[in-house]
Order: structure tokens, then C-alpha cells, then sequence
């Protein structure tokens, strides 16, 4: 059983590069390197998914929870920005069907504050294709194919009490560093990436907006939470009315009237 496990995991690269000296050295002709730059506080569990390639008849089974053609590594977040990197095979064989890898999912955590709760996520995906599509740009000539993302904290209220809490959202950057509307990840050519490194570089903006519209009135000093129907009502549209607001209770338990500052 031990011996089976071994030989199972053996066939994974993620796990080989964090298993060194466990007699997993050999690395696969069709790999690629895989860099992850992570701000700092965050980290994330990946999926690496491989199915049919194009032109393929056979198929795998269905299953149910784990599957074995899939590679899952994980990162622990470190409390300053550092990057990780991966051996990430382009191929794998499961019950003798022929697999390419098709993409790969990443489920982000990040703290936002001091205590064990104050944590956000949000994913990135990175999709394999067969070809890119017109327009797309693939592999150049370094070797080293870049995919730049952003990532932001919302802030909104939760409760009766109206405590502050935040999301997590994180979107692609086009080539000269400007916000896309798509999560971060990307794109990329499978036959181009053989010997070479994919890097999604993730950076934080210290700027922080509301999660929803029409929720908040921004002044000077910060944003500041409006009344809706009602001291209750927890969803609290402005609809127009920018001069009544209720106040919001900080992560430290003070109750203030204004986010983030606290001051008038």
C-alpha cells in the first residue's frame, strides 16, 4: 500500500519539487516552469487539470472527489511578498489514456487584518490551449511569458452591528499595467511552453473601494456609510440621500463614522 502511494506520487512533479530526497528526481522531457509572485500575507492551493488531448478517443472515467489525473500544490503565505516555483508537467498517462494539461486553478487566501478571521479570497485561472487565439500574446523570446495581475480589497459591512469586513478581488493587467476585467491569470499556448517559465505575478494595491455601489459616500477624510430606510436595514442603499449615515464598527471594536480614518 505504502509502496503504491509512493509510486503514485512519484509521477507528479508538484509534489517531487516539494519532496526532494524522497527518490522523486527524474523530471519530465515536456515540463515547464511555473512561477507564482505572491504579495505578501497571501498564498494559494492550485489545481492543475489534465484531460484528453485533441484528436484523443479514449476518455476517463467519472469519478467522484479526488482525481488522479489532477496535480494540487500548495503555498504558505509568508508575511512578506516572495515567489514560488513548480515543475509542471505539459503530459501525463491515466489508465492508459494519452492527457494534456488543460488548465490550471488557483484558490487564493489572503489576511486583511490581525485576527484568524479577517481573511479574503478569490481565484485565478490560467487556461492551456491548443493555440491562442488572433492577438494573444504568446511566448517571447526570453523564455519567460509574464501574466501581471492586481489585486484589490473591497470594503463593505456586515451585521446588525455593521462591522467592517473585506473581499478579495484580483483581475489580469494588459501589457502596459492597465486593470482588465478579467480575473487574473490568462492564456497561453501549450506547445510553446516546454523548458520555459510561466510567471503570474500578483501585486495589492494599498487603495481600497466599497464591494458595492451605492452603499457608500466618499469625503475627504474616507467613506462614510449611508442610513438606507433605517438604523436595521442592513443593505443601505443611498438612493440620492448623501446627508444621512449610520456609523460602522472598525476591526478593533471602535465605532466610528468614517472609514478608514475614523476622523472628521
Amino acid at each position: 500500500m505504502r509502496r503504491g502511494f509512493m509510486l503514485s506520487v512519484c509521477r507528479g512533479v508538484f509534489v517531487c519539487s516539494v519532496l526532494a530526497g524522497s527518490g522523486c528526481a527524474m523530471k519530465p522531457v515536456d515540463s515547464f516552469t511555473l512561477e507564482v509572485d505572491l504579495p505578501a500575507n497571501f498564498r494559494f492551493k492550485s489545481d492543475a487539470a489534465y484531460r484528453p488531448a485533441t484528436g484523443e478517443i479514449c476518455t476517463l472515467p467519472k469519478r467522484r472527489g479526488k482525481r488522479p489525473e489532477d496535480k494540487v500544490f500548495d503555498t504558505v503565505g509568508k508575511p512578506v511578498a516572495n515567489r514560488v516555483s513548480f515543475e509542471v508537467p505539459l503530459t501525463e498517462t491515466v489508465d492508459g489514456c494519452p492527457l494534456v494539461l488543460r488548465s490550471i486553478t488557483f484558490d487564493m487566501y489572503a489576511k486583511w487584518g490581525e485576527r484568524s478571521t479577517d481573511i479574503g479570497g478569490d481565484f485565478a485561472f490560467i487556461n492551456v490551449l491548443d493555440r491562442l487565439e488572433e492577438g494573444m500574446a504568446g511566448m517571447p523570446e526570453s523564455g519567460v511569458q509574464k501574466l501581471p495581475g492586481r489585486c484589490q480589497w473591497l470594503f463593505r459591512t456586515v451585521g446588525p452591528k455593521r462591522a467592517i469586513s473585506k473581499v478579495l478581488k484580483c483581475n489580469s493587467l494588459d501589457a502596459v499595467g492597465n486593470l482588465r476585467k478579467a480575473r487574473a491569470g490568462g492564456a497561453v499556448q501549450r506547445d510553446e511552453l516546454k523548458d520555459k517559465t510561466l510567471r503570474m505575478a500578483l501585486e495589492v494595491t494599498t487603495e481600497e473601494w466599497p464591494y458595492m455601489g451605492d452603499n457608500w459616500v466618499r469625503f475627504p477624510q474616507g467613506w462614510k456609510r449611508c442610513m438606507g430606510k433605517s438604523l436595521e436595514d442592513q443593505y443601505a442603499f443611498c438612493r440620492g440621500n448623501t446627508t444621512d449615515f449610520k456609523s460602522i464598527k472598525m476591526p478593533d471594536g471602535r465605532e466610528c463614522d468614517i472609514y478608514p480614518t475614523c476622523a472628521e
